[in-house]
C-alpha cells in the first residue's frame, strides 16, 4: 500500500503550534524566577518610585508591597512593548508576509530572552523586557496571516483553537520545569538555555514555511486545489487596496472585538504574571510545587482552546456564520465570570486552582471566535487587524500587571481586582451580542 506524505496545510499548524508553545515557554519563564530575579538586582523599590535602595527601617509586610510592585512594573514594561507593536507587526505580516517577519520574531524574542539574564540594574531590566515585548509583538499577527493563506475557512476554528492551545501548554510545561531548571542551573543560566533553543526554531521555520501554498514545493496538487477553491476569497479591488486607519476606527466591529479582548486578557494575564508568586505566598507553597499546581489553569485554557475551536467549526458548517464565533465566546466569558469571581475567597489552594482553571478555561474559549473574526472581517488585512484587536487586549494586560498589586495595596485586599475581572467578563458578553463577523470594516 502506497503511503502518502501528510497534508502540508497540518505540517504547518504543527510548527505554529510549536512556535506558540516556544513563545509561551520564553515569556513565562520570568514568572518561575521572581524572587532570584529581585535579589540579585537588590530591588526593593521604595513607595511611589523605582529605586534599588533597602530602607532597612520599613516594616517586612511594606518591603514585600514595594517588592510587589516593583514586579508589576517589570511585567508592565514587557506587556506595554508587547502592546504598542502590536499594530505595527501586523502590518509588516501583511506588507512582508509570514515568513520573513516570523523568522524575525523568533530570533529577537530569543536574543531578549538570552540578554534579561544580563540586567544589571532595574532599568536594565525595565528596557530590556520592554524590548522584548515589543519583539514577541508579531507572532500572533503573523500566524493569523498564515491562516488566511493556508486554510480554508471551515477549518479556520479548529486551526486557531490548536495554536492557542500550544501557548497554554507552553506555559503549563514552563512553570515546573524552569522553576526546576532555576533552582538547578540558576535563572541565567536557564534564560540563555531557552535563547539557545528559540534560535534553532527560527532556522527550521525560515527553511519551511513559505508564505501561501501555491509557493510550497511538493505540496500534492489535490490539497492545492483544495485550499484555494476554500480559503476566503478577496474581490480584485480589494487585493489592491490598502487599509486605512479611519476605516479601522470607524468600524463598530472593529471597537467591538477590542473591547472583549481587553476583558479575555485581563482575567488570563493574572494567571501568566501574577499567579506563581500569589500562590506560593498566599498558601506557602514551595516554587516547583507552585508551579506544578499552576500547570493546571494552562492545560485548563489548552483544553478550552480545543472545544473552542472545535465548537467554531461545527457550527460554522450548520451554515450559522455569526452563531459560530457568537456562541463559543459567550460560554468563555461566562464561565471565566464565575471563576475568577470565586477564586479569590477560596481557603484552600487545590479548590481556589479550580476555581482559576474554570476561569481559563472559559478565557481561553474566547480567542478562537476572536481570531477567527479577525481573520473574517481582515482578510488581506487580517494581520493589522488581528494586531489591533491583540494591542487592545494587551492594553489589558498592562492594566493587570499594575492593578493587582495597587488595588491590593490600597485596599488590603485582592478581592476588588477579581471583581473587576468578572464584571469585565460581563461587558464582553455584551460585546459579543453585537458583533458580526460577516460584515466587513466598511459595511459596519
Amino acid at each position: 500500500m502506497k503511503l502518502y506524505p501528510p497534508p502540508k496545510r497540518y505540517l504547518l499548524v504543527f510548527g505554529t503550534f510549536l512556535l506558540s508553545v516556544l513563545l509561551y515557554v520564553d515569556r513565562v519563564c520570568i514568572q518561575t524566577a521572581k524572587d532570584p530575579i529581585l535579589d540579585a538586582l537588590n530591588i526593593t523599590a521604595n513607595e511611589g518610585n523605582l529605586e534599588t535602595t533597602v530602607d532597612f527601617s520599613a516594616s517586612e509586610e511594606e518591603l514585600k508591597k514595594r517588592r510587589e510592585k516593583t514586579w508589576g512594573w517589570i511585567g508592565m514594561a514587557f506587556a506595554l512593548g508587547y502592546a504598542l507593536l502590536q499594530v505595527p507587526g501586523g502590518l509588516l505580516a501583511d506588507r512582508f508576509g509570514p515568513r520573513m517577519l516570523l523568522t524575525a520574531v523568533i530570533v529577537l524574542w530569543s536574543l531578549f530572552t538570552g540578554l534579561t539574564a544580563m540586567a544589571w540594574c532595574l532599568l536594565a531590566m525595565l528596557v530590556i523586557r520592554f524590548l522584548f515585548g515589543a519583539c514577541e509583538a508579531g507572532a500572533f499577527p503573523g500566524i493569523a496571516r498564515a491562516v488566511f493563506s493556508w486554510f480554508p475557512m471551515k477549518e479556520r476554528g479548529a486551526v486557531n483553537g490548536i495554536n492557542f492551545s500550544g501557548s497554554r501548554l507552553g506555559a503549563a510545561a514552563a512553570l515546573p520545569l524552569v522553576a526546576w531548571m532555576v533552582s538547578n542551573l540558576g535563572w541565567r543560566e536557564s534564560f540563555w538555555t531557552l535563547a539557545i533553543v528559540g534560535f534553532g526554531g527560527a532556522v527550521v521555520w525560515f527553511l519551511w514555511f513559505c508564505n501561501d501554498p501555491a509557493e510550497k514545493k511538493n505540496i500534492q496538487p489535490a490539497e492545492l486545489e483544495y485550499i484555494l477553491a476554500h480559503r476566503q476569497k478577496v474581490e480584485p479591488q480589494q487585493e489592491a487596496q490598502k487599509l486605512k486607519t479611519y476605516t479601522m476606527l470607524s468600524s463598530k466591529n472593529m471597537w467591538l472585538i477590542m473591547a472583549q479582548y481587553f476583558a479575555s486578557n485581563f482575567t488570563f494575564f493574572f494567571c501568566l504574571h501574577w499567579a506563581l508568586p500569589y500562590f506560593k505566598d498566599t498558601y506557602k507553597l514551595q516554587i516547583v510545587a507552585a508551579g506544578l499546581i499552576l500547570s493546571l489553569p494552562f492545560l485548563g485554557g489548552a483544553s478550552g482552546n480545543w472545544i473552542s475551536g472545535w465548537l467554531v467549526d461545527r457550527i460554522y458548517r450548520q451554515g450559522k456564520w455569526k452563531q459560530s464565533r457568537m456562541v463559543p465566546a459567550i460560554i468563555g466569558f461566562s464561565m471565566a465570570t464565575v471563576g475568577i469571581s470565586t477564586f479569590v475567597f477560596m481557603k484552600n489552594p487545590y479548590v481556589a486552582i479550580v476555581c482559576l482553571t474554570l476561569a481559563i478555561f472559559g478565557a481561553d474559549m474566547t480567542l478562537s471566535p476572536s481570531w477567527s473574526t479577525c481573520v473574517d472581517i481582515g482578510k488581506k488585512h487580517a494581520g493589522a487587524i488581528s494586531g489591533t484587536m491583540n494591542m487592545a487586549g494587551n492594553i489589558g494586560s498592562v492594566v493587570t500587571v499594575l492593578a493587582f498589586p495597587y488595588l491590593t495595596a490600597w485596599t488590603g485586599s485582592a478581592k476588588p481586582y477579581f471583581i473587576l475581572a468578572g464584571c469585565l467578563n460581563i461587558v464582553a458578553i455584551s460585546a459579543w451580542l453585537l458583533i458580526k463577523p460577516d460584515h466587513s470594516l466598511e459595511d459596519y
